[in-house]
């Protein structure tokens, strides 16, 4: 294990959870990240895990359908839970134990959030999948991801994405897209290339956590990018 790396936040967006429907959960795929994250936990990382909900809603695509802002993201908030519920279930049935916890409070479905509760969780090993955002609209989970990391004192964030690194431009529509291998997160918000929000990269910034983006298409990706096997872009404060 490296000495670098010991407790990690990952930044799970709810599209990767969707595998190839259309939207909400894909049960292989779930499972396949679950495990995954449970064999990282095994392997004595300590794990949170802070989750979208873009397969089910995402705040902003509702104000664009005429709800406003605020009321839109607190049904994003709302999708992250159901998300972060599932990966629980998916990680405890990997044989690693979780503990679910929202932002937003709703004690009848999960623990309320707090530091402490976090943190005690982290220590005895449970992998923490953090739901609700911020518990506030107008905050990206890319920002939430940010804050959690800097509450828990995280060595990491990892970002997971459907690529294997940072690139110029989408190498999905640019060929002749630039693959960095690293790079500041000044240069990144210099050259806009979009792989977190300003306020998520501010705060990774001010807390001196590096940002590891990696691909999570494929199994063992998050303890590859941990252990530094696999392909990935390290943004540097």
């Amino acid at each position: 294990m490296p000495k670098l790396w010991k407790r990690a936040v990952v930044k799970l967006s709810g599209e990767a959870l969707m595998g190839g429907l259309t939207h909400g959960l894909d049960q292989p795929t779930l499972e396949r990240i679950a495990n995954d994250l449970a064999t990282a936990a095994k392997r004595g990382f300590e794990i949170a895990v802070v989750v979208g909900g873009g397969n089910f809603f995402r705040g902003i695509q509702g104000a664009d359908k005429g709800i406003d802002r605020a009321r839109a993201d607190s049904i994003g908030m709302l999708a992250t839970v159901m998300n972060g519920l599932a990966l629980e279930h998916a990680i405890e049935k990997a044989g690693q134990p979780a503990r679910a916890l929202s932002a937003v409070p709703m004690p009848y479905v999960c623990q309320p959030y707090s530091r402490q509760a976090a943190l005690n969780h982290l220590g005895k090993g449970r992998v923490t999948v953090l739901a609700g955002g911020t518990g506030n609209p107008f905050f990206t989970t890319d920002t939430g991801a940010a804050l959690r990391g800097a509450e828990l004192s995280c060595d990491v964030i990892l970002k997971a994405t459907q690529v294997d690194g940072v690139y110029s431009a989408d190498p999905k529509k640019d060929p002749t897209a630039t693959r960095y291998e690293r790079l500041t997160q000044d240069e990144a918000i210099e050259k806009r290339l979009e792989i977190m929000d300003t306020a998520a990269f501010a705060l990774a910034r001010e807390n001196k956590i590096p940002i590891i983006v990696f691909s999570i298409q494929q199994p063992g990706a998050i303890t590859g990018a941990l252990e530094g096997s696999g392909r990935s872009t390290i943004v540097t404060p």
